[in-house]
């Protein structure tokens, strides 16, 4: 395809009369920015930092194995990190801080591999902490763990490919010819562009036993022998067997893991000593603590870090009577003690990233570790070889040695030698290299008869070899051979324990939180007290500030929830269990700072839904009405804010929650009064309805406010009761506002004038 030719560059005037600005500059499409900066960058990442190829490796791993290997640390003593990080930066540019990071996690001492490649000395830290970092380079020593050997295993028969390092000073290998499916068994996690990877690690016993049936049965039940991950961290594994099936199948997943635990009955404490593998110690013991100062966990008095040498452990005191099985269920659901560990199995496979299942994983490390053993093979062949095509060229020599050194002796010059052996005895080079380089001692017919005898024995042997390389079978049995090997070595008891889901108490969070009635009360300001009837009974009047007063009391529940609507078409949700509970004498909590409202957002209503059944009613000052389900308000997520909550059209100037029909009263800026029943307003599920007109409204008019009528001082409700909406109403009567009304009060037979007034 012929490539597109490339338009000339244009050029614009940016703005010449701005002084230190340039006239003119260079315009490129961003399509192109992209091309040539993005995507080589976004490359580069993929392939060579963030995303684990099939021998399970990333190159940051791969480079300082390699090094490490290099320097003879699969046997001796142990050299110092610096030492190590230093060599590794012949092959790894990206300095010394990233490359310790990736020792300090390769390490026994990290423990956040299952089959640690380094055997480490020192203070490497520890992957279920987040604040005990590891010592400097200078101070830890390391060497390669015992299991490199099966990492490393015939490195140098030529089993996979070598490319220059950065500078092209020395080679590195692509790829680590891994004897064991180690992208299985080494947990990986990596953030490219556009992509990421999420490895869990399986025990390795269990991945070599896999691996051993798969290549004997393609269509082999995975599970039979592959039975969940295995983490590093210990643990309990929530078993469930379709999620798994579906990790298994198509790489992608998510795995519940929750901690181990014990009672000590002595002291009534919990100890716990093995937590999931993506959280630390330090997140669990900061959500517990900010449970209990929430008052949201009464029952422990005290959590405390006791990890030493010996491992991990947290320790939980208990109040007195608390049972600790239905705590720690709470736990479990409430903190990272229970913890999920989501799996995206995207690996490079010949350059290309890969999200795969177990067994295409498996499909893909059988082939190229058959081509890896069939390399091996090959490469021992063409030793063998050239050692038989060398004792071939001796094999004529010894038809008649006094003329070969004949031909040595009447050689003048030394470089003649080769050359005339070649000539008198008809071999060619290598083999007349062979047979001058013999020492003097050699030259007789015991030795030589010795090495001609190997001849029978070679040639069997590379024929067997040739076999070997022409038959899928006998590779596949190396194969299966050197994994029994690595599990008769290596193979060790799963640390990750497999609790099945039915075995699991269940645990919900409103069986145990206290339920008791209360009274609510807003203020117009928006100051909120909860007080239970005891409280409210002793304590008197209420307290206000000056310029505040009560706008809204009613009696709940504390579990129940509350709809909070404000002045800015939103509405908040809480829980009346989340606030504590005050006394009359109290201001109360402002609900705009308690519920991180927006900055000049007040309250305007505040109502409890109870089972999401009813109605609330919006009524608007350009005199329309809208009827919403509070079903519209319910949501399955505990989300805290919805926006959208009603119309923004026209300011609202009441809100009314509505159980059953009842009759309304709308009241008019110009004195007028209308009277209708709800039941002719249709419900709307939609929240930011604009409703329906209910009252007619003169030019410059507005609805001031609404009300149940069985609210109101309206005595004649017929004279303002209308048929149908929207209604003209009438003109109010002065009986009918309630701003004065003598009230006749019996108190001991003592009669009493009071004031009313309809403005509540």
């Amino acid at each position: 395809m012929p490539k597109k030719k490339q338009e000339p560059v244009k050029k614009t005037n940016i703005n010449p009369n701005v002084k230190g600005l340039r006239a003119d500059v260079l315009l490129q499409p961003i399509t192109d920015t992209l091309e040539s900066n993005f995507m080589p960058y976004a490359m580069s990442v993929i392939m060579s930092r963030a995303i684990p190829e099939i021998d399970g490796f990333k190159p940051s791993h791969r480079k300082l194995l390699y090094t490490m290997y290099k320097m003879g640390l699969m046997t001796g003593a142990r050299t110092k990190s610096a030492n190590i990080v230093g060599q590794t930066m012949r092959l790894n540019p990206h300095g010394d801080l990233a490359i310790y990071d990736t020792l300090v996690r390769l390490s026994k001492g990290n423990g956040a591999l299952l089959a640690p490649f380094i055997d480490s000395k020192g203070n490497f830290g520890k992957v279920y902490s987040r604040d005990m970092a590891h010592a400097a380079a200078r101070y830890t020593e390391a060497k390669l763990a015992a299991i490199c050997g099966e990492i490393f295993r015939d490195i140098d028969k030529d089993t996979v490919d070598f490319t220059d390092n950065y500078d092209s000073t020395m080679q590195e290998p692509t790829l680590l010819p891994t004897t064991f499916p180690n992208v299985l068994v080494s947990a990986n996690t990596g953030i490219a562009v556009g992509m990421a990877s999420n490895i869990c690690g399986f025990n390795l016993d269990e991945v070599c036993r896999t691996a051993i049936e798969y290549i004997a049965d393609k269509d082999c039940d995975l599970s039979q022998t592959l039975k969940a991950p295995d983490f590093p961290t210990g643990g309990e594994l929530i078993y469930n067997a379709a999620e798994l099936e579906a990790i298994y199948e198509t790489g992608k997943g998510s795995i519940k893991v929750r901690s181990k635990w014990h009672y000590v009955k002595d002291g009534n404490l919990i100890e716990i000593t093995e937590i999931p593998y993506s959280t630390t110690a330090e997140a669990i013991i900061d959500k517990v603590a900010e449970l209990v100062k929430s008052n949201k966990l009464k029952e422990i008095s005290d959590m405390r870090d006791e990890t030493d040498l010996s491992g991990l452990k947290l320790t939980i005191e208990l109040k007195r009577g608390v049972e600790p099985d239905k705590l720690m269920a709470r736990l479990f659901k409430q903190t990272p003690l229970m913890d999920s560990f989501s799996c995206n199995f995207n690996i490079l496979i010949a350059g290309v990233p890969r999200v795969m299942g177990i067994r295409e994983i498996l499909e893909e490390w059988t082939a190229w570790r058959a081509s890896c053993v069939k390399r091996r093979v090959f490469c021992e062949m063409q030793k063998k070889m050239e050692k038989l095509h060398l004792l071939k060229g001796l094999h004529k020599i010894l038809l008649d040695i006094d003329k070969a050194i004949s031909i040595i002796r009447a050689t003048e010059e030394e470089a003649e030698v080769v050359p005339n052996l070649m000539i008198g005895f008809g071999i060619d080079e290598k083999q007349a290299e062979y047979v001058a380089e013999i020492r003097l001692r050699n030259i007789n017919r015991e030795y030589i008869l010795k090495r001609t005898d190997e001849t029978g024995q070679l040639e069997k042997e590379i024929a067997d070899l040739e076999d070997t390389l022409k038959s899928n079978r006998r590779i596949n049995s190396i194969i299966t051979r050197e994994l029994k090997d690595v599990i008769s070595k290596y193979g060790q008891e799963r640390k990750t324990q497999i609790v099945y889901e039915d075995e699991i108490e269940t645990f919900d969070t409103e069986e145990h939180i206290e339920d008791y009635a209360v009274n609510i009360f807003m203020s117009r300001e928006g100051y909120f007290k909860k007080i239970t009837p005891l409280s409210l009974r002793m304590g008197g009047e209420q307290k206000y500030k000056d310029s505040d007063g009560e706008f809204i009391a009613f009696e709940s529940q504390n579990k129940n929830e509350l709809l909070i609507f404000t002045d800015k078409q939103q509405v908040y949700k809480a829980r009346i269990r989340d606030f504590d509970d005050t006394k009359a004498s109290n201001l109360g909590t402002y609900l705009p700072t308690a519920l991180e409202m927006d900055e000049g957002e007040n309250v305007i209503y505040l109502l409890d839904p109870d089972d999401y059944s009813g109605h609330i009613l919006f009524f608007f000052e350009n005199g329309k009405a809208a009827r919403v389900e509070l079903s519209g308000y319910a949501t399955k997520l505990n989300r805290k804010k919805l926006t959208g909550a009603y119309s923004d059209k026209s300011p609202v100037c009441t809100l009314l929650p509505l159980f059953e029909d009842k009759e309304l009263a709308v009241f008019s800026s110009d004195g007028r009064v209308c009277v209708f029943s709800s039941s002719l307003m249709a419900p709307k599920t939609t929240r930011n309805t604009q409703g329906v007109q209910v009252i007619s409204l003169k030019k410059n008019r507005i609805m001031e406010r609404a009300d149940f009528l069985e609210k109101t001082f309206i005595k004649e409700p017929s004279r303002y009761r209308v048929r149908g909406i929207p209604g003209a109403g009438a003109l109010i009567k002065p009986e009918d506002k309630g701003e004065q009304q003598l009230v006749m009060i019996m108190d001991d037979g003592i009669i009493e004038n009071e004031e009313q007034s309809d403005d509540r």
